[in-house]
């Protein structure tokens, strides 16, 4: 029986099937479901209390999203990644964000470095207190902030397109770091030469940071194995 996190039992009053979907997509994404781990429809019908109905309508939405994986008698898993997927999707990440950090610079506006200090403070709180989740969550929200102080959405559109899975990577490797707050320190640096409008070096910084991380998940990372469902 597939064994369900608390995020997945926090059904109330919005409709069913986005209750289902939300909970199911930030499982996912924050790591809680792992990749590879079976989603039987009969059994999170069963422990949520409702019908499969909701339950099939919310993994087919993940289908189409890239996070879960269907594979004719084998039943629908959530998705393994490879070293593939990661090196692309950080290439890609590096791309997005050097142009989005392109565009803050250009705009001088002093209110855009003091909200990304907010996150970095925030961050260093949350690692301070040992609290991993809501770690990730201000992670995650420091380069969605990149993006969207950019000012420009058709490059918001593009990172909403990945960022689902940007999540799901990045918690799945804050969950290997036992020091909680050099994860908050490795963004001071990209925010200070942000500050001082120093392009070159903050785009060398924020690509540093980037492709550390990928290369840092992509050298751990166990491919799946052929016919695994990759």
């Amino acid at each position: 029986m597939t064994e369900l996190t608390s995020p997945l039992s926090q059904i109330n009053n919005k409709p069913l099937r986005e209750q289902v979907l939300d909970a199911l997509r930030e499982a996912i994404v924050q790591g809680d479901l792992k990749p590879g781990q079976t989603l039987i429809e009969a059994d999170l019908a069963a422990q949520l209390g409702i019908s499969r109905a909701p339950i099939r309508e919310a993994l087919q939405i993940l289908n189409s999203e890239g996070l879960l994986e269907t594979v004719p008698y084998r039943g629908t898993t959530v998705r393994r990644l490879s070293r593939q997927d990661i090196e692309e999707l950080y290439s890609l990440r590096s791309v997005l964000e050097s142009f989005a950090i392109r565009r803050i610079i250009a705009r001088r506006n002093p209110d855009d470095v003091e909200v990304l200090r907010e996150h970095f403070r925030a961050m260093l709180d949350r690692a301070e207190a040992g609290d991993l989740k809501t770690l990730n969550e201000i992670d995650r929200g420091f380069h969605d902030t990149l993006i969207r102080l950019s000012d420009h959405q058709l490059l918001q559109s593009i990172w909403n397109a990945v960022a689902l899975r940007v999540r799901q990577v990045m918690a799945l490797l804050n969950e290997r770091n036992t020091d909680l707050k050099q994860i908050a320190y490795n963004h001071l640096p990209i925010i200070e030469a942000i500050a001082a409008w120093d392009e070159p070096r903050a785009l060398q910084l924020i690509e540093q940071h980037i492709a550390a991380t990928g290369e840092l998940i992509a050298e751990g990372w166990v491919d799946p194995e052929p016919g695994d469902g990759a």
